[in-house]
């Protein structure tokens, strides 16, 4: 019983004394509970001087701030309106080529005005008329071929190279069929020569302009390199001679847009002609036979071809040998 009560006394004491403790540690605990949670701190060297740790902070509040204002806003994007793009105008460009322009403009203008004299030229009815054909076909189904008088009427109703050509082989009728052959051949050749008059200024554009391009091209960057090289030192020299480059080439991409379509054009009217010549030695080649029975028969002139009547020209008369003189 004795020690029981010894006992006892001393957890009442030790409870006594404890008991502040107890209370202390309950406390600070409960104020850990309710305060935040700071983030935490980078450890700070043993060596560093005093606030290091403050400043350990501060450069990282700076870099998250820097990394923030560095990232781009989508908002911001968004709003912004897109950058127009540069756009070239070729109308000031085509000012700005230089004075060799001119010269390009007028040969652009001459290859215009001979493509449409030479479309309206060269058309079928000027060339080789339908009615011509149909008329000289009609004629060579009649009995005994094809009558002189008859085509060269013909021809002149139908007025166009083709019966230029066939007139003056049927002015050559009773001649010999090598000098007829001769005498398409000549015909052929100058009614060629007339047709290909008009297309050499197209054959002419077709160098010259090119040329003068390259021509405005080269002054043109002479000038820009002289202007560059004399150019102050605050002038951004590398802007200004990609400037006058592009500015000097104008001439000689002026000088291509004449000289591509005159050679497309001249090559389509040269095609043209050969065709024209080859369906008309075809037509006139296949009425010679007809006419070859007339061979060393036959004088005719344009009066007489030019006829009204449809009788062939007459026979030249045949000289008379002079009578034997008898003897005595």
């Amino acid at each position: 019983m004795k020690f029981a009560g010894i006992v006892g006394r001393l957890f009442a004491v030790g409870f006594v004394i404890m008991s502040p403790a107890i209370a202390s540690l309950g406390l600070s605990s409960s104020l850990h509970a309710k305060a935040p949670v700071a983030p935490p701190v980078a450890p700070v060297p043993s060596g560093a001087p005093l606030g290091t740790a403050g400043n350990a902070g501060m450069q990282q509040a700076d870099a998250l701030a820097a990394a923030a204002l560095a990232a781009p806003s989508a908002t911001a994007d968004a709003a912004l309106p897109p950058a127009p793009k540069p756009e070239i105008n070729l109308w000031q460009l085509a000012n700005d080529g230089g004075p060799l322009m001119y010269p390009i403009y007028a040969m652009s203008i001459f290859v215009v005005c001979y493509a449409f004299e030479r479309a309206f030229g060269m058309r079928r009815r000027r060339l080789l008329p339908p009615g011509l054909v149909s008329e000289l076909g009609e004629l060579s189904k009649r009995s005994g071929g094809v009558d002189p008088r008859a085509a060269y009427r013909a021809c002149q109703r139908y007025p166009s190279t083709a019966a230029t050509v066939l007139k003056a082989v049927l002015l050559k009728i009773g001649r010999p069929f090598a000098e007829l052959e001769l005498t398409l051949k000549e015909a052929n050749e100058r009614e060629a020569a007339r047709l290909y008059k008009n297309v050499r200024p197209m054959e002419l554009a077709i160098s010259i302009a090119p040329l003068l391009g390259l021509l405005g091209t080269v002054q043109g960057m002479i000038m820009a390199f002289f202007v560059t090289a004399n150019a102050d030192l605050h002038v951004n020299k590398a802007e200004q001679l990609a400037q006058g480059i592009y500015v000097a080439l104008v001439t000689t991409f002026a000088g291509l847009c004449v000289a591509i379509p005159a050679a497309m054009l001249a090559h389509y009217f040269e095609g043209k002609i050969q065709t024209f010549f080859r369906e008309l030695d075809e037509l006139v080649l296949g009425l010679l036979p007809q006419w070859e029975r007339y061979e060393g028969k036959l004088r005719v002139s344009s009066n007489s071809l030019a006829g009204e009547t449809e009788t062939p020209p007459t026979e030249p008369p045949v000289a008379r040998q002079p009578a034997p003189v008898g003897r005595s």
